[in-house]
């Protein structure tokens, strides 16, 4: 089967004034249909064809390097605008805030520790909350475009939030500044959209 792009679920300026236009147009019309091109490329005529796109990166170790990259680069970008919204910022509520201030102690302090992993990927990456196999939420950042789904990751989850620190993503506004660019990320965040990826996360996980 063929993967293909979905749009943006808001205007590309909708996210302005904290992320710009120019950038959202760049990063989703180029580089994630990019991914998505060479991820179907990868896959055209083999068995690949018939697995989900979490199917291959649960077992990515056996795939080629494009598949890696590719498959990556589109499930990473299809989460990251998933959680984004015009009208986002705020707190987590629910089951979710609960949960990060069993962990962190606070929202201030989770946002503190995610920082910390994100402007720490050196180069290029991600950062991630996750649901570990307990059930419990973790901070965890990955290279390139891996993620915590993959069977090469270093600490695997199921992500529930991630923000692409990739120089592509914030560079024309922000230039060499990533923690600027984090810090306006948390003006964006749709908790109810992870909220909602939270409890989806919990009902999959097997013998929790």
């Amino acid at each position: 089967m063929a993967f293909t792009l979905e749009p943006l679920p808001y205007a590309s300026d909708a996210l302005e004034p904290h992320f710009d236009k120019a950038t959202m147009e760049i990063h989703h019309d180029r580089h994630h249909q990019a991914y998505v091109t060479n991820l179907n490329n990868a896959i055209a005529g083999t068995e690949m064809e018939g697995h989900s796109l979490k199917e291959l990166l649960a077992n990515i170790s056996k795939y080629p390097a494009p598949v890696r990259n590719n498959g990556g680069g589109h499930f990473n970008h299809d989460l990251f605008w998933n959680i984004l919204s015009p009208n986002g910022g705020g707190e987590p509520a629910s089951t979710l805030g609960a949960a990060i201030d069993e962990t962190w102690g606070s929202l201030a302090n989770f946002k503190d520790e995610f920082k910390k992993a994100a402007i720490g990927r050196f180069g290029s990456g991600w950062a991630w909350l996750c649901v570990n196999d307990q059930e419990k939420l973790f901070i965890t950042s990955t290279p390139n475009q891996d993620n915590p789904l993959m069977d090469v990751a270093d600490k695997k989850g199921i992500p529930v939030l991630g923000l692409d620190v990739w120089e592509h993503a914030y560079y024309l506004k922000f230039q060499n500044k990533r923690p600027d660019y984090i810090d306006s990320f948390w003006n964006l965040v749709d908790w109810e959209a992870v909220q909602k990826s939270y409890s989806n996360a919990k009902r999959v996980i097997p013998n929790a």
